[in-house]
């Protein structure tokens, strides 16, 4: 690692300090300097719209901070909660006014920092804190993220599921800017709102094999719209296994699984015949039964059935399983006979039940069946292109895809 950098700060310092004179002795001490002064107490230099001694600020008023007279500016200001929520705000070109373009949050404690300089270039400083004061009636809007904690496959969506509706962009741009994913390694994603009380959280790709993903909420106290403000919503931890996908293709009648991008196994199988044929598309798996009972009856089938099925990995809400079918083997790999589900082996049934778990992905090509819908029947999430899921986000819909221009200069190479 070549260390040049560093031993160019230090000549650089050296150069400083010979530069200043004999009376400096080193480069953090420049006596005289507006910049190498303590700042000074800025209170008599500017004014706050903030509550006095015990009073609470009402969080549906923004907060002002003005510079008074002539002599000096404001040169930055911070605004911060007890939970580390920024507060956005303005500074006017000349430092005479800053302002809050963001709301506060109800019962919170706030700390502001601001930052001046007098008219010689000497730093000022003034730190205030205050509180917000809760609505005198308010309802608040609780958010259960899913699914449990615990391990998944790399197509395992995140969940949120509202206590109450949240309709229109600005009210679910409020929401959905407070709901936090954070995966490692990073990976890009957005928000997809369902409907107005649930969304679905994807990456643009699979998860990552092996991530780890943190769901979180900063809602809470968080206004949302009139009289509905963020209530607590419990932080989830999943963690990413190998990535298993299974592809069925009903046309060959044979399911090929991969880990990692590399094949595993492949097993003959049946899926739908005619009448019943399998839905096209990518699935999530939602869940595994050692044995589920099917009648005819569940989908209305004419032809009577009633059987126990064994080493049931379930796919769709409406009860579309890869499981165990002996009485099919012989048209296993040959035919479509079945109604609706993918049929395999008993062998073939276990091996793939113990080697799939929740999130894995299973996928049907070559089917007459119906494409497999987005939402409505299990996790059909992957089924849409980014470029429309991008606009279920309302945050998103309407931005040019990619990083924001400070990011893209944060992130350019340097020449």
């Amino acid at each position: 690692m070549s260390h040049s950098p560093r031993i160019r700060t230090v000549l650089s310092c050296t150069m400083l300090v010979a530069a200043l004179g004999a009376g400096a002795t080193g480069c953090g001490s420049s006596d005289g300097h507006p910049l190498s002064a303590k700042p000074y107490d800025a209170a008599g230099q500017i004014a706050f719209n903030g509550p006095v001694g015990s009073q609470k600020a009402d969080p549906d008023k923004p907060l002002e901070v003005t510079a008074q007279g002539d002599d000096g500016r404001i040169t930055d200001v911070l605004a911060t909660d007890a939970m580390g929520r920024f507060v956005a705000g303005e500074l006017s070109a000349d430092g005479a006014r800053w302002h809050s373009t963001t709301p506060l949050a109800a019962g919170a404690h706030y700390t502001v920092r601001v930052s001046t300089e007098d008219e010689d270039g000497a730093p000022g400083r003034k730190v205030m804190t205050f509180d917000t004061d809760m609505p005198a009636k308010k309802k608040q809007l609780k958010v259960v993220f899913g699914p449990d904690a615990g391990k998944y496959g790399v197509g395992q969506p995140v969940t949120a599921t509202l206590s109450a509706k949240v309709k229109g962009k600005e009210a679910r741009s409020v929401v959905e800017r407070a709901l936090k994913v954070r995966s490692v390694p990073a990976t890009e994603g957005s928000w997809y709102w369902v409907d107005s009380k649930t969304l679905h959280y994807r990456p643009k790709e699979y998860w990552p094999a092996g991530a780890t993903v943190n769901v979180s909420s900063n809602l809470e106290g968080l206004k949302v719209r009139k009289k509905l403000w963020g209530g607590e919503a419990k932080p989830l931890k999943l963690t990413i296994g190998d990535r298993i996908e299974a592809v069925t293709d009903a046309g060959s009648h044979y399911m090929t699984v991969y880990r990692n991008g590399e094949e595993i196994n492949s097993v003959p199988v049946t899926t739908g015949k005619p009448g019943y044929s399998t839905r096209n598309g990518v699935k999530v798996v939602l869940g595994k039964e050692y044995s589920v009972r099917m009648t005819s009856a569940s989908i209305g089938a004419s032809d009577f059935y009633d059987k126990m099925v064994y080493y049931a990995t379930r796919v769709t809400d409406s009860g579309e399983y890869v499981h165990a079918a002996p009485w099919s083997v012989g048209s296993q790999g040959a035919a479509n006979t079945s109604h609706g589900c993918t049929g395999m082996s008993t062998g073939d049934a276990a091996w793939f039940y113990e080697t799939v778990r929740q999130g894995d992905l299973v996928t049907v090509i070559n089917s007459y069946g119906e494409d497999m819908p987005t939402f409505g029947n299990g996790l059909g999430d992957w089924n849409m292109s980014w470029k429309k899921w991008r606009k279920g986000s309302a945050l998103l819909s309407g931005t040019k895809e990619g990083p924001a221009a400070v990011d893209a200069a944060r992130l350019r190479p340097q020449v």
